[in-house]
């Protein structure tokens, strides 16, 4: 047998054993999912969703790319708020100089809670996590009496009293305490963000930090 025919059916295996084993892990994920959707007494959608995905554009990188959809989709109630907790993807695409264009998917873990009411857009993150937000809004990175939580946040809003507000003292000693969130906050909706898809085992805990913050917003912005 030829070398090169040899090669191109080693080729051919390889992708199929990659095509198996990555439908195979998708479908363990979709699984435990699943269950934890049953434990928590959540609604689960295993779906692509480009409706759902959509309906929450306004969040950072949700009407970034092409081809964006939500997927693994756990919704129900917790504490009293609406809660969703999603897969997500989006993908970009490259070109090389003879013209061969490749394709890059990204993929995001994200949480969210419903607020009774609107606020002003916030985004807090990590220094150097997501530096496009808000590169592209415009806005000042907001400083704080701590300068432990200046140094390690970048805050970004255009209503800088909703900022303080919302970092309080509480706030800001709990965030230090923190090694990994990325919060936004904008209209009626609070969310944390995960740059690729957290182990299912990861998503109570987060679940749970997503109402801790919640519960360190003060009463009277409710007011």
């Amino acid at each position: 047998m030829e070398p090169q025919l040899l090669i191109f059916i080693g080729a051919i295996l390889l992708v199929g054993v990659v095509a198996y084993f990555s439908h195979l892990q998708a479908k363990q994920r979709r699984e435990a999912f699943q269950s934890l959707a049953a434990e928590l007494g959540f609604n689960f959608y295993p779906q692509r969703d480009s409706s759902f995905a959509r309906r929450y554009g306004f969040l950072e990188h949700m009407d970034d790319g092409h081809r964006r959809y939500a997927f693994n989709r756990m919704s129900g109630e917790i504490q009293g708020h609406a809660a969703h907790v999603f897969d997500y993807h989006y993908e970009t695409y490259s070109q090389d100089s003879k013209g061969r264009r490749t394709t890059h998917h990204h993929y995001f873990s994200i949480f969210t809670l419903s607020l009774p009411q609107a606020f002003p857009e916030l985004n807090i993150e990590r220094e150097g996590f997501f530096s496009k937000i808000g590169q592209a809004l415009g806005f000042d990175d907001i400083d704080f009496e701590s300068r432990e939580f200046s140094q390690r946040y970048r805050v970004k809003s255009a209503d800088k009293k909703f900022a303080y507000d919302f970092c309080n003292a509480q706030m800001i000693d709990y965030l230090l305490r923190q090694q990994d969130l990325i919060i936004e906050v904008d209209s009626h909706t609070l969310a944390l963000t995960f740059r690729g898809e957290l182990a299912v085992a990861a998503i109570r805990p987060n679940l749970d930090r997503l109402l801790k913050i919640r519960s360190l917003m003060p009463r009277y912005l409710f007011n």
